[in-house]
């Protein structure tokens, strides 16, 4: 049996004051879902740090839009957030934080490091001239299967 996906998009400005309607919407969908709360304050801060990387460097000082796909499946929940703004160049640079102690780190350049530690799954694309998208996926556990 194949399970159908539920997709939400939220299409919205990449200005900061509209961070907070794609935490409230994922708040939403992630309970209806069985997410706890500390799962969904968890996913919360990735999805606003993926957002403000948007907000922040793709589009500079011009204005632009970013989209926001939630897809519901039975046992997870992915966010997609997509910019068409400049890529992020530095993704890959980030992502080798495991390795260095924190204080190694560049400023402003913690948010792949916490989306990474806070969701299950993390994937960035940069495509030349067509921006940036962030796939994060979160695994819902059933309470029964929690240790």
């Amino acid at each position: 049996m194949i399970d159908e996906v539920q997709k939400i998009v939220i299409s919205l400005p990449a200005h900061a004051e509209y961070v907070d309607i794609v935490r409230l919407n994922l708040y939403g969908v992630a309970s209806k879902m069985g997410f706890s709360y500390e799962e969904i304050e968890d996913m919360k801060v990735a999805v606003s740090e993926a957002c403000n990387n948007s907000v922040l460097y793709a589009y500079k000082d011009r204005a632009g839009m970013m989209e926001v796909v939630f897809e519901v499946q039975n046992d997870a929940l992915s966010i997609t957030v997509k910019d068409e703004g400049e890529s992020f160049e530095s993704w890959g640079e980030r992502s080798a934080l495991h390795d260095k102690d924190l204080s190694d780190a560049q400023i402003g350049g913690l948010g792949f490091y916490l989306m990474q530690a806070l969701m299950d799954d993390v994937s960035v694309v940069n495509e030349a001239g067509k921006g940036t998208k962030v796939v994060m996926t979160r695994r819902l556990v059933k309470s029964e299967e929690k240790v």
